[in-house]
């Protein structure tokens, strides 16, 4: 298999606290969808896949990475769109929603995305760099790498994260990454040499059914039936009702219907359940994770398109909570 065609899954950060430290980097934490790019300069060709390594190239025709770089590579980033200087969810969304080609055009110009790169881990000249030290693999992100409207290098700092991750909230960005200098770049795995610094507590959840709505979201639904697996079977972590506008609220009942099924998926003593397969994903934030371990208080922040159902399990909830 050539490099372009390689399946990589990227590697993950554990939760933390803030912390200062000489032995990291410290970046923003952009929060859009993770995204592997294999540009192959030689032949005009770019792949895009994201978590589930699902090719989502066709999405994103505004990404020139041509313009930026002198040489075949292999980059991991972020697709954010930008708002007001900050990432925007719903705006993000929009863009994952679509896919008509026309569509698809239409908002590449209308609210355009951008790559925001933080690693390399292939290149023409030195091959795979995986194993490369973290701050050697920025250096060659530097040499190979020029900045565009479309297509950028994320900054960090040394040693300051709590002063960076303090400044980040300040401005209403969701928090930073910690990442150790002489880190090696671990595929597919979560790794205490990356840690997560985030303002809030959130989960991603396995959308396992929906409870029927009253009054003006009686054609939608009431909430959203959430759930993690746990020994390869899922389990009911609660239900999340807020969050959601009412045009988000209409699409999403329409797939919901597609995917209805009647056997259910665990025991839940409600009225008005309707089960589907579990192939959505949603984030949440929540107050706090209780003793029987359910979401206290959950709203409603995206569709994660770009992690697939078996990525959540109880014990990632546990740790990261």
């Amino acid at each position: 298999m050539s490099w372009f065609e390689r399946k990589i899954r990227p590697m993950l950060a554990v939760r933390s606290e803030p912390f200062s430290s000489g032995e990291y980097i410290y970046e923003i934490k952009w929060d859009g969808t993770r995204c592997i790019a294999f540009v192959d300069v030689e032949n005009s060709k770019v792949r895009l896949q994201n978590r589930r390594l699902l090719d989502i190239t066709y999405r994103y025709p505004e990404l020139d990475f041509f313009k930026v770089l002198n040489q075949n590579t292999v980059l991991d980033g972020e697709i954010v769109v930008i708002k007001d200087g900050k990432p925007s969810f719903p705006l993000l969304q929009k863009r994952e929603h679509v896919e008509g080609k026309f569509k698809i055009e239409i908002l590449s110009k209308t609210i355009p995305a951008v790559y925001i790169a933080f690693d390399v881990l292939y290149n023409q000249k030195d091959g795979w760099i995986t194993d490369f030290e973290l701050i050697e693999r920025k250096k060659v992100l530097d040499e190979i790498l020029e900045d565009s409207e479309r297509i950028v290098k994320t900054d960090y700092i040394e040693g300051r994260g709590k002063e960076l991750y303090q400044k980040a909230v300040e401005i209403g960005l969701e928090g930073v990454v910690a990442k150790k200098k002489d880190s090696r770049y671990l595929i597919g795995k979560r790794s205490k040499f990356w840690r997560k610094i985030k303002k809030r507590n959130t989960a991603d959840c396995i959308i396992s059914g929906w409870l029927e709505g009253e009054g003006e979201r009686e054609e939608t639904f009431g909430s959203l039936i959430l759930a993690v697996y746990s020994n390869g079977e899922l389990r009911h972590v609660g239900q999340v009702g807020t969050g959601f506008d009412r045009e988000f609220m209409k699409w999403f009942s329409e797939e919901l219907r597609k995917i209805e099924m009647d056997e259910p998926h665990f025991e839940l003593d409600k009225e008005g359940v309707h089960w589907v397969k579990p192939i959505y994903v949603c984030e949440v934030e929540f107050l706090e994770l209780t003793r029987d371990l359910k979401l206290r208080a959950p709203v409603f922040l995206r569709l994660r398109y770009d992690k697939s159902p078996k990525e959540c399990i109880i014990e990632d909830l546990v740790t990261q909570s």
